[in-house]
């Protein structure tokens, strides 16, 4: 992790700001032009609208403009608004040093433009001030939310969750809204664990909640894109997909220590475990297992039977097999909850596992007119390879099912 960058607040600010219940964090670079109607709103939404305690902190990360006179301006006339400059740029470097500095109960964040409908603030922070859960998020991607955005944005979106789903198994649906709460202790045991300071902090920080067992709380939100909004999309796309990389391995090599953060947090009512470097470590275990008993069967029916169908039947065997062992052993599923679920989950898999092998099988009995058992289990091993990875997201998404994360 890089090191700290040197921040400040104005003394005068700080000596005026009280003690909060909620601390909503608008992180900025550059907004000198809108800065101050956003504080305005959200200050004055805040003091009529909300039944708690609260302060704005404008967290300016390195602008280069007179963002920093309007946010020291803000906070010497408004009693409830404090700011913060760094000298660094980057979202989740601006968010890691106000959290870190509150004493809210509560912290959270909102972009400056403020796409998010204010009517959205108390039920964000309601579940974690009442104890229901541990982070809360704003979700443009449910049915009951109303988006106002372009085609280009939605359809990016849409498929950076999807990724998400797909190659971290997330349970939430909106990792990117700028939108998002959670307690301050559950913060102080996240944001350590946290290594990008830029866009992907969000998504990090989610992942890392989910992976820890955390209660992760989604609040459908009405919300109207910014247009004169000055993100470089491609070079976004481009770091999540690194830090989604970057994550995987951390997480599949137990070198990101998720255990460390639930220590002393209330953590949500038993059920099957979600730490993804413990099932991976398990399902790779039992998938070489059922490889192997795949490979043996294989060899030995294919002696009587043609190559389809050996690899119909030896894959049916250690199908039903590893799904059962899996979701005992993997997933700690014990009970008949979930069962037939699960199985169905287990018999797509085994649909694209036969259909990736014999697909495999039919393009080598055509490439060459008399391919060897040799060549032969070759091409087995790389598809059984790619449909174990399929069967991986496939089981664990189902299994996640049994315990959804929370929506309002």
């Amino acid at each position: 992790m890089s090191a700290e960058p040197t921040t400040r607040m104005p003394p005068r600010a700080r000596a005026q700001t009280p003690v909060a219940t909620v601390d909503l964090v608008i992180p900025v670079h550059n907004e000198e032009r809108s800065l101050e109607d956003a504080v305005r709103r959200l200050d004055g939404y805040l003091r009529h609208r909300l039944p708690y305690s609260y302060q704005v902190t404008i967290a300016d990360n390195a602008s280069m403009d007179d963002t920093w006179a309007v946010a020291t301006r803000l906070a010497a006339e408004l009693p409830r608004v404090r700011a913060l400059h760094l000298d660094a740029k980057g979202r989740g470097r601006a968010l890691k040093a106000a959290w870190a500095s509150s004493s809210a109960d509560v912290v959270g964040y909102m972009d400056v433009d403020l796409s998010t409908d204010l009517r959205a603030v108390l039920p964000l922070i309601a579940p974690l001030l009442s104890g229901h859960s541990d982070v809360a998020i704003g979700t443009r991607l449910a049915r009951s939310s109303r988006v106002v955005r372009g085609p280009k944005r939605d359809v990016i979106s849409r498929g950076y969750n999807l990724l998400l789903r797909t190659v971290l198994s997330v349970s939430f649906s909106d990792a990117q809204c700028g939108f998002k709460a959670l307690r301050r202790e559950v913060a102080e045991r996240l944001l350590p664990l946290v290594e990008d300071d830029s866009w992907f902090f969000d998504t990090e920080l989610l992942v890392l909640a989910q992976e820890a067992g955390l209660r992760i709380h989604e609040v459908p939100v009405d919300w109207v894109d910014d247009p004169d909004s000055r993100v470089d999309l491609w070079a976004t796309i481009r770091e999540d997909l690194a830090g989604i990389g970057r994550l995987a391995r951390g997480l599949g090599s137990g070198r990101i220590a998720v255990e460390t953060i639930g220590d002393g947090v209330r953590r949500p009512a038993a059920g099957p475990p979600h730490r993804l470097a413990g099932q991976l470590l398990s399902f790779g275990v039992i998938g070489v297992l059922s490889t192997v008993a795949y490979l043996l069967l294989y060899v030995v029916l294919r002696s009587w039977t043609g190559e389809q169908s050996a690899n119909l039947v030896a894959l049916v065997v250690t199908a039903l097999a590893n799904t059962a062992a899996n979701r005992r052993v993997t997933f700690g599923i014990r009970s008949r909850a979930g069962a037939v679920g699960h199985h169905l989950a287990g018999l797509t898999a085994f649909g694209l596992g036969l259909a990736l092998t014999s697909g495999a099988l039919w393009l080598l009995h055509h490439a060459a007119a008399r391919p060897g058992r040799f060549a032969e289990v070759t091409v087995l091993v790389l598809a059984n390879a790619l449909a174990t990875l399929l069967r991986f997201v496939t089981l664990r998404r189902s299994m996640a099912r049994t315990h959804p994360v929370t929506n309002q």
